[in-house]
């Protein structure tokens, strides 16, 4: 059962060959950005990022051009899980993999950045290569995957370490196009603040929340989990994003039965994802 739990969820972020990913970055001989026991290896490699991921997707969205951008060309509701996949090699090459591979990432994404470009529902120009856009997928990012980890990961972060790991973010997020990104606890909660006068709760930003939320591609016996996943991840949302999003604020029952529910997950998830027999077998076996 363990093991089939780990196929099923690595088969999800990684593709049909996950173990071919993994060798591709894990063992590619060269240099690497973070040291093994850097804080940015902890927080990308531990189960909390799944409810962090979710709980991105969720902040990024009340963003209107970052959203527009989304809708209109990432493909999220045709193929979400190609999308999943891209996103967990980018963060996969650019925490663990070798710095030639990571940089042939990067480079990547910027090309496909340079052709995102068009109008918002509002009439307001975007393009995915702005400075401004970029930063504020990045900085809802890190702040959405340093929240879960503090809360549901296993070892969480001192105060020096999570200051550490916005800084070895702010490396990637700076070769990507991001200037001047926060390298702080305290300059990441300031950047975000200075961004709530732009964001609110859009057409689309509340179609993208209802499509993760209440209609994901996930199969109906995972559905349960799933949904413990997810109001985890709404859990970790901060109060005033509720409202725009068109999400329920239950701050006591979000402190005792969700979190709860979401630290059994996240348990349940790593204690897979671990599995002995994973480091020797096959996913076609």
């Amino acid at each position: 059962m363990r093991d089939q739990l780990a196929r099923m969820i690595l088969t999800k972020i990684a593709g049909p060959d996950p173990f071919a990913e993994r060798d591709r970055v894990h063992n590619t001989p060269g240099p690497r950005w973070f040291a093994p026991d850097s804080p940015i290896r902890r927080v990308h490699g531990d189960a909390s990022m799944f409810a962090g991921g979710l709980r991105a997707l969720l902040l990024q969205s009340l963003h209107p051009l970052a959203m527009a951008a989304v809708s209109a060309h990432s493909g999220y509701r045709g193929d979400p899980w190609g999308r999943l996949q891209r996103t967990s090699y980018f963060l996969a090459i650019t925490t663990y993999g070798a710095v030639p591979a990571a940089e042939e990432a990067i480079e990547r994404v910027r090309s496909v950045h340079e052709r995102i470009r068009g109008t918002s529902p509002s009439g307001v120009k975007y393009r995915a290569s702005d400075p401004h856009l970029l930063k504020w997928v990045h900085v809802a990012e890190v702040d959405s995957f340093l929240t879960a980890h503090q809360r549901y990961g296993a070892n969480p972060l001192t105060a020096a370490e999570s200051d550490q790991y916005v800084a070895e973010a702010a490396l990637v997020a700076g070769k990507l196009g991001v200037i001047d990104p926060p390298t702080t606890v305290a300059e990441l909660q300031q950047t975000l603040s200075d961004y709530q006068p732009e964001l609110r709760g859009t057409t689309e930003a509340r179609q993208a929340a209802r499509f993760i939320l209440v209609h994901p591609p996930v199969p109906w016996a995972a559905r349960p989990a799933y949904g413990v996943l997810t109001a985890a991840a709404v859990g970790l949302l901060p109060w005033w994003t509720r409202w725009p999003l068109r999400l329920p604020y239950l701050p006591l029952t979000e402190q005792t039965m969700v979190r709860g529910a979401g630290e059994a997950l996240t348990r349940t998830i790593r204690w897979a994802l671990t599995s002995p027999t994973l480091e020797r077998t096959d996913l076609k076996g």
